[in-house]
């Protein structure tokens, strides 16, 4: 049955069947269930889309009853705040990331401040990062009073490019902030190849790259410390939640006290009971989090996998689409975590079709997408970071000045993928093969009626 005969038995059986679907409360499961047929012509242009809101897997993904026992044992046990549960999710974490410790804290963000403050980044250091990125990476530096310095990215990879990461050292350079953005690895070998020479700091930000790997190593173990987010959207979703892991015992135990009003841990100053003996903060986890953290690691690998293969699946067939050129991998990458796929779109195969409007199209063909990132350094939270006080206290005019500032920032590369970056959501590739297929083909279909969108 060809699909515009099939389209029409469908609307012909629906007529018949609404009424009894209505009486029953069945019309909402069974919308779900009768899958759409793909027209010739885009869903913008008013045929019916490929995919419907049920389509893909629902995210964050949690299964009744198999999910629940250890979240309800914690809840009712009334140990609510960091005890076992918290323990053994460190534990596990740390040996699914492939490092020695562990620490959980309350978001990928707290990760970040706490690990860079107990590195000994201080105001007046400067410390490397990329600009495509979240925000949270940069917010971070600026937390700890750190001036933070962007180098360009590979426009291949969207990773920060090393060259460009040299370039921007300086005898105030204390560390790089490398973000495996998108959750795909950075040039790794690369970058601890400079941070060696120049004996500066490396810091893992994975808060998208859960279970990545390079060169046989899990992402996050490469550095002097990994940071991870389980914020909801991410790849291991708790809600909110983070982690940072290290192989060093003593930088943990000192992250352990900062996360824990400063009271002494392990090998820091003091007893656990004792007096505190830092300035610190309280971003401790919780038991139920951990519980619902435990739920998803169970499923997080075999995920990976298939959000990995789908990813290089679709890439093998967007790479023959005129306009369409999908991110690459470094060729030390064995597995990507693809927390976003991503590819760079070119309206001049599209009969200058702009962006908004190709991602509008996809859209209307029931695929979650979005354009990305926007350009990081010119944002106003950089201007009221370098008019406060402690900035002004610790750096010269010209740093602090917000024009100048954006002049030696200025990131050409990054600015053009700004500018024409298209994402798809990670739950998206745990679709099926045809679906990828699917994928390919609904831009095919777009470019081919580019004219009339």
């Amino acid at each position: 049955m060809g699909h515009t005969s099939r389209r029409k038995f469908i609307q012909q059986g629906s007529l018949g069947a609404a009424g009894y679907l209505l009486a029953s409360g069945m019309m909402r499961q069974a919308a779900a269930a009768i899958p759409s047929v793909p027209s010739s012509m885009p869903a913008i242009l008013g045929a019916a889309p490929r995919w419907h809101a049920g389509s893909w897997v629902k995210w964050p993904m949690w299964k009744q009853g198999e999910d629940e026992r250890l979240l309800l044992d914690s809840v009712r046990s009334g140990v609510w705040s960091r005890a076992k549960l918290v323990d053994q999710f460190e534990a596990k974490w740390a040996e699914a990331v492939g490092a020695k410790r562990c620490l959980t804290v309350v978001n990928g963000t707290n990760a970040l401040i706490t690990a860079l403050n107990r590195l000994g980044i201080d105001a007046g250091d400067e410390v490397i990062t990329t600009p495509y990125t979240f925000i949270a990476s940069v917010q971070a530096i600026l937390a700890n009073n750190a001036m933070p310095v962007f180098a360009d990215v590979d426009p291949a990879t969207y990773q920060m490019d090393p060259a460009s990461v040299e370039r921007k050292i300086t005898p105030r350079t204390k560390a790089i902030l490398v973000v495996h953005i998108l959750g795909l690895p950075a040039d790794m070998d690369a970058i601890m190849a400079i941070a060696n020479k120049h004996k500066l700091i490396v810091l893992e930000d994975a808060c998208q790259a859960h279970l990545a790997e390079y060169g046989g190593k899990r992402i996050g173990s490469i550095g002097k410390a990994g940071c991870f987010s389980f914020q909801n959207s991410k790849n291991l979703p708790i809600g909110e939640g983070g982690a940072i892991v290290s192989n060093d015992d003593a930088f943990i135990d000192s992250c352990f006290a900062a996360h824990n009003l400063g009271f002494a841990y392990g090998t820091s100053t003091g007893a656990v009971a004792g007096d505190s003996f830092m300035k610190a903060s309280k971003v401790r986890l919780t038991e139920y989090q951990a519980a619902i953290g435990l739920a998803q690691l169970e499923r997080l690998n075999a995920q990976t996998d298939t959000r990995h293969q789908n990813a290089v699946y679709l890439s093998s067939m967007l790479k023959d689409i005129p306009g369409v050129k999908p991110i690459r991998l470094y060729d030390k990458v064995n597995r990507g975590a693809w927390h976003l796929y991503s590819f760079r779109y070119d309206p001049t195969a599209f009969r200058n079709l702009p962006r908004a409007r190709f991602i509008e199209a996809l859209r209307k063909e029931g695929l979650n997408c979005s354009g990305g990132y926007k350009v990081m350094h010119t944002q106003e939270f950089m201007r009221d970071a370098l008019q406060s006080r402690v900035y002004k206290a610790f750096y010269n005019k010209q740093e602090t000045d917000f024009a100048k500032y954006k002049e030696r920032n200025a990131c050409p590369q990054n600015e053009a993928l700004c500018n024409s970056a298209v994402w798809i959501t990670q739950n998206t590739l745990l679709g099926s093969r045809q679906d990828m297929e699917g994928i390919a083909e609904s831009i095919r279909n777009i470019q081919r009626h580019a004219d009339k969108i």
